[in-house]
Order: C-alpha cells, then structure tokens, then sequence
C-alpha cells in the first residue's frame, strides 16, 4: 500500500474535519471529509476507502449503525471510531461489531496518527494475503492442470462437480499422476478455500506418532511430549485436511480416524475433553483400496466413509495425447533455470517420448525434461538428449536435427523409428514369442521376421522375460 491511503473522515463538527483533514493530508494521507452517516455510506460506494474514521455520535443514522452497514457491505474495510471520554462502554461495543480501534475526544494528534499508522499495516498486510491467496488461486486453479484428452476431460468433470460441495473425496491414481496437485485445485474451487490447506502424509510418520500428528497431544502425554500439539484436524479446521496415502495407516489407527470421521471430533493424546472440528476430508492413495478391504488390509467401514466420491486418475501411459502438452508446459517452467538458450523440441523426441510407457507417470516425465534440458547445448531438445530409458533402442531416432530434411526422408525416417519400437514391445509384451508378437502386431511371422531382419532386430534378448 503506497504512502496516499484513502481515509473517510465522518464528523458533525466541521471545525475538525477541517483542522484533520489538513493534518491527514500533510501525513501523505488522501482524505475525504462528510458530516453525516448517509453521506458517509454515499461517499465510501464511490471512492471505496481504505480506511473510515469516524465519529459514534452523528445526527440521523448513528454512527454505530454506519459502523454495520460499512462491514456489511465492505467486509475489508478498516473502520476507526471516535468517541467521547465517557462512552468508552459505546466504542467497546462498536469493536464487538466488527470495528479495527477506537480513539476518544479530546486526542492528541500524534496518537491519532499512530493508530492510523498501524491501521495502514493492517490494510497493507490484509492486501498481501489477498495477493497471495489469488495467486494460490491461479496456481492450483483446474486451467493449470495440462491435458486435453478425454480421459482428463472427464476428470476436470467430476473436480468440478464436487468441488462446489462439502464432501469427501478419495483420490486414487498411480505415484506421479500428480493426486495433490488435483485435491489442491479441489480446495481452491470450494468454499473452503479461504481456510487452511493441511496435506499430512500417513506414509511417511512413524506408526507410533501416527495418533499425535492426527490429534494433537498434550504436554507430558508421553516421553517427548514436552509441550501441547496441535494435530492435523485442528490445524485444518474450516478448512481442507489431505490425508495422503490413506492405505498406509495401521488397522488400529484406522479405527481412530474412522471414529473422529463419524463424530466429527477428536481427542487429543493424554486428552479427555473432546474438541469439535470444522473440516472437509479429502484422501488419497496410489493403491486399489477395494483390494485392500478384500485382503483384510483396510476397514471395509472407513472405506465406505472416504468413497463418498471417487476420483480415479488415469495414469500418463492412457493419455499420451496430452504429453506435447505438458512438455510444452515444463520447457516453459524450467528452461530459465537451467536452459535458456532452449526454446523447443523436435517432433522426433515428441514422439519418443509419446512411445516410453512412463511408469512414474507425469512426474517422470518432467524429470525426463529437466534432464534434457540439462543436457542439451543447442536451441531444440532432440531425441539424443532424453534419458536413454526413454531413448529405448540406440537408431530407433536420427540423433542429428531433420528438420532441414525433405518431408518423405523425414517420414520414413520417422516412421522407421516407430516401427522398430512397436515390434521391440510387442516382442517384450510376449516374452520373445515370435508367433505371439505377429498375432499383436496383427500381420504374418514371415513379415515380422522380415522386418525384424530389416531393422536389425534380433528378439534373442527377450525369450523367457
């Protein structure tokens, strides 16, 4: 906020007004001065101040009245009263109603100015968090998740169904198909999302400590406990708590969670009081927990009681179609950092990357970029420069650039790459089976074995994989 903050003065006595405004205004504060609560609701709808000082008692509607249409209307509004020395019970009364301070007549100049200044902090500060919250916003907002495929479309389709409600959501995709960055963008679009985001991974606590993080403890609850905690359900309260690789849990805190989930309270370790909570669940997990409740691993109770809507991400392998579309979007986000002179990708290591399978799904794929982009000393990412993992078979793709190539060599080149990579899987897929591979590929075995004698395939390596 700069130095010309936007002060409402409202005051009968026009005698101050005018000797403050002046004082306000040689403070580097831009004043407007009325005399009446009517004008003053007038004047804050058309020049929105940052700040209104203004006096309990006006003629016509009291300024206690003004003080709670002001909050109704400009819920952001920072509103300073000013009273007489003996109706301090009157500006108590306008704080419970929503006002930032008081100040009572006579003042001194530099205490109003004080006041005033701490009021800008506050206005500054209020400003801040805004700014960040909408940049939270655009981050985790359902645009900034890549993808245009009909498997991601429909996903998009139920975040926005659900999002508009409060209930619980249970996320399950393979590790690396980016599960936190969809429940983020879940909070973001709900009505919640001016409260807390809390993501506690139950993974990665130890199983003794599991309880505690979940609920907090009391100081001396145990060995270590050397002072209250407070737990994920209290720390996420009107808010959104994200329960990562719910799978983990043990039965026995399974039971715990499943309890504070019915109830809608918990108890903290060493504890007896129950303490209500205001949250919204959201878990997620990279394994199938209807297996899991079949083995005995997971409560078939608790199962029911997350799945009230199920979001099932595809894995990156089901949806390569969006893979342009998110290399393009890491190129972008780390070519700064670490390449700067890059500014593209071949089709060629398009389309390598568009025939890797990606077990680590999008995650690996950014890797996969970073590390090209590392690599690469030129103005194209081109296949040579991708993890060899992701290169497969060495002259599967011309490591030189072809662009410069007439389009027929371009494509036999191109298409000669693919196929070599398609025959290799299928001859992975069926363990070097020649018959079984040209009954995938859908041709004969005398034209696989005289493409496979073309490319310089050989198969042996495969047998018995």
């Amino acid at each position: 906020m700069t130095m010309g903050a936007r002060i409402l003065f409202v005051d009968d006595e026009v005698k101050i007004t005018n000797i403050l405004s002046r004082i306000l205004t040689e403070a580097g504060y831009e004043v407007s001065t009325v005399h009446t609560a009517e004008d003053g609701l007038k004047t804050a709808e058309s020049h929105r101040p940052d700040i209104v000082l203004m006096d309990l008692h006006l003629p016509g509607m009291s300024g206690m009245d003004c003080l709670t249409t002001l909050r109704q209307m400009y819920p952001d509004i920072v509103i300073i009263m000013i009273t007489a020395f003996g109706s301090i019970q009157s500006a108590v009364e306008a704080m419970q109603k929503g006002a930032y301070d008081y100040i009572t007549k006579p003042f001194d100049n530099n205490e109003l100015l004080m006041i005033l200044q701490r009021a800008r902090e506050h206005v500054k500060l209020k400003q801040e968090v805004y700014e960040l919250q909408n940049q939270l916003r655009e981050q985790y907002s359902f645009s900034n998740i890549i993808g245009r495929s009909r498997e991601i479309r429909a996903v998009f389709d139920l975040m926005e169904r659900v999002a508009a409600t409060d209930a619980t959501v249970l996320v399950q995709g393979e590790s690396g198909t980016g599960k936190e960055l969809i429940v983020r963008a879940i909070h973001h679009a709900s009505l919640r999302a001016d409260g807390p985001f809390v993501a506690l991974n139950c993974g990665a606590i130890p199983q003794n400590l599991v309880e505690s993080r979940l609920f907090g403890h009391e100081k001396g609850a145990f060995t270590d406990a050397k002072s209250e905690r407070i737990g994920a359900f209290e720390q996420a309260e009107k808010g959104t708590l994200f329960l990562d690789e719910i799978s983990e849990l043990s039965l026995d805190d399974q039971v715990k969670l499943l309890r504070a989930l019915e109830e809608r309270c918990i108890t903290r370790v060493g504890g007896s009081g129950e303490i209500p909570v205001d949250i919204r669940i959201v878990a997620a997990t990279n394994r199938d927990l209807e297996q899991q409740v079949m083995q005995g691993a997971f409560r078939q109770d608790l199962f029911f009681r997350l799945n009230v809507f199920l979001i099932t991400i595809p894995p990156l392998r089901e949806r390569k179609e969006d893979i342009p579309l998110l290399v393009e979007h890491f190129i972008k986000r780390h070519r700064p950092g670490l390449a700067p002179h890059v500014t593209d990708i071949s089709t060629d290591a398009v389309l390598q990357l568009q025939m890797y399978q990606w077990p680590g799904n999008v995650r690996e794929l950014e890797n996969a970029v970073q590390s090209a982009l590392i690599v690469c000393r030129q103005g194209k990412i081109l296949p040579c420069h991708l993890p060899l993992r992701v290169q497969g078979h060495s002259g599967c793709f011309p490591e030189e650039e072809t662009d410069d190539l007439g389009l027929e060599k371009r494509v036999e080149q191109v298409a000669g790459g693919m196929e070599k990579l398609m025959i290799t899987e299928a001859l992975k897929r069926n363990s070097g089976s020649r018959t079984r591979a040209a009954e995938d590929l859908q041709i004969s075995r005398k034209t696989l074995f005289n493409k496979m004698r073309k490319l310089g395939i050989s198969g042996d390596e495969y047998k018995g994989a």
